[in-house]
């Protein structure tokens, strides 16, 4: 029975990091909201009064009769069943932690441009956003980076992993999350990343699997655009030089 993965249509967003691990392990998994009748779907379940649990907002996963909602908690539940987390549970647990501190960081990049709410336009918000910019690249940017860049180091192969020896659905958010900040922050990134060898060096590591290559290249990866978390505004980005 194919996983069944809802989320928005027409952008990354959260449901991105759930995608890439069912991507990389090569899963049978539906994008409901992507099909004739999906967004409909989608709505009803999380409207649904007499289901057992009717999730808040998506992204949410449905496995036969199982729901889990929030990406990490899909991914926790996933990871194993994926191969892609580690088989002990003090690696597991280790592995949630990690995902969850990137779930705080994503939530942080998307107040960058909407610091007051998200019922208002960017437009209605801006003098808050530049003032929220500046903070988030001169202190939480570097903080959040420098905490993974600590938490990353090569196996006796050479490869670079956040958890373990093998790889787990940490590094492959891990890249995303660095796709969407060069996207946002292209000039920040870019003086930025010189900083961080080994989150840079696991970008290009995840980017050569033969999985997540061919994903990239497909018409099922969805582009960066201004209705996602990861969203480019010119003023809101700049290196501190």
């Amino acid at each position: 029975m194919a996983y069944e993965l809802f989320y928005w249509d027409g952008i990354p967003g959260r449901g991105e990091f759930v995608r890439l691990a069912l991507e990389q392990a090569g899963a049978d998994y539906i994008d409901v909201a992507r099909t004739d009748g999906g967004m409909g779907r989608m709505m009803a379940m999380m409207k649904n009064k007499t289901a057992r649990f009717a999730p808040f907002a998506p992204p949410f996963l449905k496995d036969g009769d199982v729901v889990v909602s929030h990406v990490a908690n899909i991914l926790l539940y996933l990871g194993g069943r994926l191969g892609l987390a580690p088989k002990d549970e003090a690696g597991r647990f280790e592995a949630n932690g990690l995902q969850l501190t990137i779930t705080d960081f994503v939530g942080e990049i998307h107040d960058v441009h909407h610091p007051l709410g998200v019922s208002l336009y960017y437009h209605e918000q801006k003098d808050e956003a530049l003032r929220r910019a500046e903070n988030f690249r001169d202190e939480r940017l570097p903080k959040y980076l420098g905490y993974f860049e600590k938490h990353l180091s090569k196996n006796g192969e050479g490869q670079i992993q956040a958890v373990g020896d093998a790889l787990t659905y940490v590094d492959l958010s891990l890249f995303q999350l660095l796709e969407g900040l060069r996207y946002a922050f292209p000039k920040v990134m870019q003086a930025t990343e010189p900083d961080y060898p080994l989150l840079v060096a696991l970008n290009a590591q995840v980017r050569e699997l033969p999985r997540i290559k061919a994903y990239l290249a497909s018409k099922r990866r969805l582009a960066f655009n201004e209705e996602g978390i990861f969203r480019h505004y010119p003023e809101l980005d700049r290196s501190s030089g």
